[in-house]
């Protein structure tokens, strides 16, 4: 690997937490305001929605309300040092997908801006359970927004993936589907609705790198799918503080972006300085497979985008060559899926959907 790349490498591994004997580099505190906001975050027990809380923690805010479904992660962050003494945030065990759950907190607590964050994510799994991926990645995204026009929410912001670009993945297609409904909503509503796609949280809760890290340290071999896989990873900080900034900039119009997170890592390169970064002289790889849904490479945009630079070098607009109108009937028919509907139906209706 080059210099570059080596240097990009320890950056993330330096600023990912995984070491904490080693000293972060200094970051540069930035200043958001939203004192007269009240901020729902979905998944906010997960690796970006947990981020987000804390960094909103930091400045004004009039309520921030944080739902997961999951009890203990959301347990451990209500006693994280950042929430000590807060009377104006709410914890709150909620399913997104059940419409009266969300329909009562939207009339109860009134959210002007939301950070969707929940979200299935591990591309294997979902690939063996696909109706939840459509269950939550779709369908609770579709409700969750219908609700924000409805209620007048001023911003909503989706954390999407680079795998919803060129997906081949139950995972990917899910979440380019919502992607695609949320920007062809009418901007004449009151709400704005911004989509951002980046890479891999280096580092974050189920990612490759602390299994990596374990199996370097116990002196297992560590297992890699292909010699050539590379992914785009961005730092934690990083992404929740570009994502609070796009929060305070004054869209216009429905919006999709992306970050600029320097070039693909190749894994094995990956690999190379963790091991360093261990202690250990050497580890040993076990090649495999590409997984199912599994990408050798992941795209930035389309053959139907581009990139537009924007006023911040770290925020890319990514720009339609052609609009498409969203295929409505599309969304009846996937809602209509059920549990036991077998795998390889509902993987076909996903498919059909790029056919629309």
């Amino acid at each position: 690997m080059n210099t570059a790349t080596q240097n990009q490498i320890d950056y993330l591994l330096k600023t990912s937490g995984l070491f904490p004997e080693i000293e972060k580099p200094s970051r540069t505190i930035l200043e958001f305001d939203f004192k007269n906001e009240t901020i729902l975050i979905t998944g906010a027990a997960g690796s970006i929605g947990s981020e987000l809380a804390k960094q909103i923690s930091k400045y004004s805010f009039k309520n921030l309300i944080l739902i997961d479904i999951a009890e203990s992660p959301l347990h451990d962050l209500i006693n994280e040092p950042e929430f000590e003494n807060r009377t104006n945030v709410n914890f709150l065990i909620l399913n997104i997908t059940q419409k009266e759950s969300l329909k009562h907190l939207f009339l109860t607590l009134k959210p002007t801006v939301i950070f969707h964050a929940a979200a299935y994510k591990h591309v294997p799994l979902m690939e063996l359970n696909p109706f939840e991926s459509i269950k939550v990645n779709i369908l609770a995204t579709q409700i969750l927004a219908d609700l924000s026009v409805i209620n007048g929410v001023k911003k909503f912001i989706y954390i999407s993936t680079d795998k919803a670009v060129n997906p081949i993945s139950i995972m990917g297609i899910s979440k380019r589907i919502a992607e695609d409904y949320l920007l062809s909503l009418s901007t004449s509503k009151s709400t704005i609705f911004i989509a951002t796609r980046f890479g891999n949280i280096f580092g974050s809760n189920g990612s490759v790198v602390p299994l990596f890290k374990k199996r370097i340290e116990i002196g297992e071999p560590v297992i890699i799918t292909h010699k050539a896989i590379s992914r785009y990873f961005i730092n934690k900080e990083k992404a929740c503080e570009l994502i609070l900034k796009i929060s305070q900039n004054k869209y216009q119009e429905n919006t999709l972006l992306t970050f600029n997170m320097g070039n693909s890592i190749k894994i094995i390169d990956l690999v190379e300085r963790l091991t360093l970064f261990c202690n250990k002289k050497q580890v040993d790889l076990k090649f495999t497979t590409l997984r199912p849904g599994e990408k050798l490479h992941e795209d930035l945009v389309s053959e139907n985008e581009i990139l537009i630079p924007s006023e911040d070098k770290d925020i890319l607009i990514v720009q339609k060559k052609t609009q498409s109108i969203f295929p409505i009937n599309y969304l009846k028919r996937i809602s209509e899926i059920k549990a036991f509907t077998p795998n390889k139906e509902v993987k076909a209706l996903l498919d059909s959907y790029f056919k629309n």
